[in-house]
């Protein structure tokens, strides 16, 4: 959008104040509200913020101010917010890219696919979960009723909690998104909406301001959207599958080769992509489940419902959804990161773990067109199928020791990266839960 086109976006909708959003490390969404006036200011000079005061920036109080600077393509209206709009900024210091910013992060791994004339698309599916507060604070269900043991595709869930579904789609398809389907999840009170794919970076704006809209909103209804991975210990947990392909300049699916001799429509180059996407998945594992929580979602034993979507095996399979990667014909559906996760560094981790995959021409073995869950240990070691990290120190260790994506990344954002989850491990792991109470207060 060229700045006369969004000056004249902010008057044709009356638009009267302006958020200038960039996400911290975890991905949560950051905002300034700037008057509408202001909007060039915010572009080539930036909106100001002690840097310090947020997560992962790797800032000190005595050093210059975060600026974040807008991008005019990412303009768009708030819809549950009126007279509002919203652009996503990338940080700058000094004048200079803050190699910290999530942004700034995945736009240097796009301009490594751009060289190649590429671009990376990526349709995702979030997944989340309604609650509403109890009188103590507790999270209750907000319908009393979606209590199914099997509720995946219940139209009694789905009916109950339309009024929040129908205000977030109808303001989602009011700023473009194309929606093409809501339905009800596997867990009791737990929704998808699905809509179609964008560019990468596009992709990452659209989830956050979507958690954005989908917070607000619920609150306004007075219940409590969760993006949560794993909120029941005994029900599938939040997933956002990636979708992945990657365009040439004409528009042509890289990735797709009807002539694959395996029938999955996947191109050499889409199989050494899938290559280093299954070589690097321990350390993918560190920004995908990004959370203490996440690993409780990403266990095989499954959920009271007997289905899972969670991956635990390092593997692939056509149409596969024991698998970490499933392949829907030409196309990857990378399964592993939750909703909890920061969509820029997923996609900058997936891009230098795809790239240094097609560089080695790693070969992802052959399809693993089996019901994973089933297999034990030790057929799993017997046919060479490893299993992801089972804890986020893991996942953190096994990024630690990825050369690839440290460099890729990196140094200074997966540094920091590492240090702001090993403090979180750290704090978890002084806790005492409720469990150990009841197990051991008077267990010797």
């Amino acid at each position: 959008m060229s700045p006369e086109a969004a000056v004249k976006f902010i008057k044709d909708n009356d638009v009267r104040y302006l958020l200038a959003q960039f996400v911290d490390i975890h991905g949560a969404a950051k905002t300034k509200s700037v008057p509408a006036n202001c909007l060039m200011d915010v572009v080539e000079k930036g909106a100001g913020f002690a840097g310090f005061a947020v997560s992962g920036l790797g800032m000190e109080p005595h050093g210059p101010d975060f600026m974040a600077k807008g991008d005019l393509n990412s303009l768009s209206l708030v819809p549950w917010q009126p007279r509002y709009a919203r652009m996503a900024c990338c940080g700058y210091v000094n004048d200079e890219p803050h190699l910290l910013d999530s942004r700034v992060v995945l736009l240097k791994q796009l301009e490594r696919l751009s060289d190649k004339g590429w671009t990376l698309n990526t349709g995702l599916e979030p997944e989340f979960s309604l609650f509403k507060r109890g009188a103590a604070g507790e999270l209750l269900p907000v319908d009393e009723s979606d209590t199914l043991a099997k509720p995946c595709y219940d139209y009694k869930g789905l009916s109950r909690s339309r009024e929040f579904l129908e205000r977030l789609v109808e303001a989602l398809q009011s700023v473009d998104f194309d929606i093409y389907q809501i339905d009800h999840e596997d867990a009791n009170g737990q929704f998808e909406i699905n809509y179609t794919y964008s560019d990468a970076l596009t992709s990452a704006d659209r989830f956050t301001f979507v958690r954005m809209a989908a917070g607000e909103i619920a609150n306004e209804l007075g219940m409590v959207c969760s993006f949560m991975p794993k909120p029941h210990a005994d029900r599938p947990g939040n997933g956002m599958h990636f979708h992945l392909s990657i365009a040439d300049q004409d528009g042509k699916n890289v990735f797709g080769d009807d002539s694959d001799p395996q029938n999955l429509g996947l191109s050499p180059t889409a199989y050494h992509f899938l290559g280093g996407l299954l070589h690097h998945a321990p350390a993918l594992c560190a920004f995908a489940a990004p959370t203490v929580n996440s690993y409780k979602r990403l266990v095989s034993g499954g959920s009271n419902s007997g289905a899972t979507w969670a991956p635990v095996f390092i593997t692939y399979g056509d149409n596969n959804r024991s698998a970490m990667v499933r392949v829907p014909y030409g196309r990857l559906e990378f399964r592993l990161p939750d909703a909890g996760c920061n969509p820029y560094l997923v996609h900058a981790a997936l891009i230098a773990a795809g790239l240094d995959g097609i560089d080695r021409q790693l070969d992802p073995g052959k399809a693993q067109n089996i019901n994973l869950y089933e297999l034990t240990p030790e057929q799993c070691r017997e046919q060479k199928i490893d299993i992801l990290p089972q804890s986020l120190t893991e996942a953190i260790d096994a990024l630690e020791a990825d050369s690839v994506l440290r460099e890729g990344l990196g140094e200074a954002i997966t540094d920091e990266f590492i240090k702001v989850k090993r403090e979180e491990w750290a704090e978890y792991s002084s806790q005492v839960s409720d469990w150990e109470i009841q197990r051991y207060a008077e267990f010797f």
